[in-house]
């Protein structure tokens, strides 16, 4: 069972664009849906109330065995040319062999997982929110929804680098049998794009879900953002910039007030307090800053050092409420990483809260314990946040039945042990 958490509740572009061809290929990833300006006007004046029609499957098990396939040549094709970049740097190579072991070891949920996300008709894949490669997003449904339902926009990790919509589809499976749907945002990961680019998808894919939420039977009007390891850099990154943005008066495609709160999970948000533990980590720091965009930049994408900054105090009482997680035994982003964010924020007056998971690795958190079933903390406060102020949701939320295990217990020890991250 895991152990009880400390909650701390006191208040307290530069650009040097890396060329690449894939900026150049014609995405050929399937195209699920993408509603034309008509459509959505007029579906967003409709009655928010009328509930949705039922998910349908709509292909085949041809066509899904042939999306399988795509997708899978997709995330090859992406790790061969990252090798190019990493070289055959010792550390890396041992990270690599862990990284096979771990994945082994946790094959039996992966593989349960991996069946409901090419074959369940809950599952909307690569919905496409934007013109270029990777942008493209997965839409987790209720089975049985009654109205409107809230919504949660997941940015997922990979050390900028392996990041992929489809490792949010445990959290996205989950929370929708709690009625809540999920937008699992796919972006350009490092070296496709580097870190202005992979702000810009997940911006322009906040906007889409903002905007075309409705018809799939999501509430607009409760939206919450999420984002674990470099995913929740990334987002808090967009987050900042899109208040910024607004608090000077710009045109902008979606507001920081649509966000009804912020959850980070084993983020980093200063990154140039980073670059040292990184490297050591195995993520050598030349190929860091060129994912950054070099030293100049470091600042830029430090969500914590930018919020201090005197000259965007407009955009601070724009922010929603903050609310990071941390196992107090993440060796991959320390835990010191979410504490001095939070309180940067607080100092400058934002609503930012800090749990902290006593004896919790990176993985802890969004892997083994939600493939180890039965209560899961995080998760729980996630849904009870959530469905704060919704009666009938927290009645039913009382009497859902247990997760079920996914891992045998042996496994999960063995995957913690030996896991890279």
């Amino acid at each position: 069972m895991a152990a009880s958490p400390a909650i701390l509740t006191d208040r307290f572009q530069p650009h040097a664009s890396v060329e690449l061809e894939d900026k150049k290929r014609k995405d050929t990833e399937p195209v699920i849906y993408r509603a034309s300006n008509h459509q959505r006007r007029r579906r967003a004046e409709s009655n928010l109330s009328t509930p949705p029609p039922s998910p349908r499957r709509q292909r085949s098990f041809t066509g899904d065995f042939g999306h399988a396939a795509v997708e899978t040549y997709l995330v090859t094709r992406l790790a061969f040319k990252l090798l190019r970049y990493l070289g055959v740097g010792y550390r890396w190579m041992l990270q690599l062999l862990a990284l096979g072991f771990y994945a082994m070891l946790l094959m039996p949920g992966f593989l349960q997982v991996a069946y409901y996300y090419f074959f369940s008709c809950q599952v909307r894949r690569s919905i496409v929110y934007g013109d270029l490669p990777r942008n493209r997003l997965d839409l987790y449904l209720p089975k049985n929804s009654h109205g409107p339902t809230p919504v949660v926009a997941f940015v997922t990790g990979g050390a900028w680098i392996i990041g992929y919509k489809a490792w949010g589809s445990l959290l996205g499976k989950q929370l929708a049998e709690r009625d809540i749907i999920v937008a699992c945002i796919d972006y350009r990961n490092f070296p496709q794009g580097t870190i202005s680019e992979m702000v810009k998808d997940v911006s322009q894919a906040i906007s889409f879900v903002c905007n075309n939420i409705v018809e799939y039977g999501g509430d607009p009007n409760r939206f919450y953002l999420m984002g674990q390891s470099a995913g929740a850099h990334i987002s808090a990154c967009a987050l900042l910039e899109q208040a910024i943005e607004e608090s000077e008066g710009r045109s902008v495609s979606w507001s920081v007030s649509q966000i009804k709160a912020y959850f980070g999970i084993s983020g980093g948000y200063n990154i140039s307090s980073l670059i040292d533990h990184l490297h050591r980590r195995g993520l050598y720091s030349s190929i860091f800053l060129s994912i950054m965009e070099g030293q100049h930049s470091l600042q830029h994408f430090s969500p914590e050092i930018r919020i201090q900054d005197p000259s965007i105090r407009n955009a601070v009482p724009l922010l929603p409420q903050f609310i990071l997680f941390h196992g107090t035994s993440d060796y991959s982003i320390p835990s010191e990483a979410s504490k001095t964010f939070v309180d940067a924020l607080q100092r400058v007056g934002a609503k930012a809260e800090l749990i902290l998971y006593s004896g919790k690795t990176h993985t802890d958190l969004f892997l083994q314990d939600p493939m180890r079933g039965g209560n899961d903390e995080l998760f729980d406060y996630v849904v009870a946040f959530i469905h704060a102020g919704d009666e009938k949701a927290l009645a039913e939320d009382a009497i859902a039945p247990p997760r079920p295990r996914l891992v045998p217990e042996l496994l999960l020890q063995l995957a913690r042990k030996v896991s890279p991250f």
